[in-house]
């Protein structure tokens, strides 16, 4: 393992994760509307699509997608349209003001939590394009099969980490964020971010 590039490509990684996008919203929604459990949940949703995608650059299938341009535009819309999805879900239920009391049994939404949470990320390509991008610079033709897959999982590993320390510090909180007047205005702003993203990738020529 070439631990002087390993320490490197986690400081990138790490940079990346704790830039606010997509998978800050979601989780974020996520934990407000349904607490820290499927807070957790959307975050292990996220990081799983982190794994798949940073597997599939490293075995040369993520060079093979983004290079088959109906392919990746595929992907792209849908990813901008689930995210837009995602954003007028909320802003509908900020505009209604209505919410209804977090289920109770041992689901608590958790399952609708890891499925935003994996689709939001496995539909956005720009997380593919992160992985070609920055991989390649630190990879070499000597790196054994353990090398290569912890370069691959390390940023999702980072997300993962990330995001439910996220979830944790919301739920904290939650007693706050439960006020319908604080509740609609984060379901209001959080809706438009994810609008915002949604149109973003859409619009984004690269």
């Amino acid at each position: 393992m070439p631990w002087p590039s390993y320490v490197a490509f986690l400081a990138i990684a790490a940079a990346v994760v704790v830039i606010p996008g997509p998978d800050f919203a979601v989780v974020a929604g996520n934990t407000a509307a349904g607490g820290r459990r499927r807070g957790m949940w959307c975050a292990a949703g996220i990081a799983l699509s982190n794994a798949i995608q940073g597997t599939a650059a490293v075995v040369g299938l993520g060079a093979l997608v983004v290079n088959a341009q109906p392919v990746f535009l595929a992907i792209k819309w849908a990813g901008a349209l689930y995210l837009t999805y995602l954003g007028i879900v909320l802003l509908r239920a900020a505009v209604r003001g209505r919410y209804a009391a977090v289920p109770s049994g041992p689901g608590g939404g958790v399952a609708r939590g890891w499925r935003q949470g994996f689709l939001s990320n496995i539909t956005n390509p720009k997380v593919l394009v992160f992985y070609l991008a920055v991989l390649p610079q630190f990879l070499t033709p000597e790196m054994g099969s353990l090398a290569l897959a912890a370069f691959a999982l390390s940023h999702a590993l980072l997300s993962l980490v990330y995001l439910v320390a996220l979830a944790t510090v919301i739920h904290v909180a939650r007693t706050l964020l439960s006020r319908r007047p604080v509740r609609r205005t984060l379901d209001a702003v959080t809706g438009v971010a994810l609008v915002g993203f949604g149109a973003r990738l859409a619009l984004d020529r690269s």
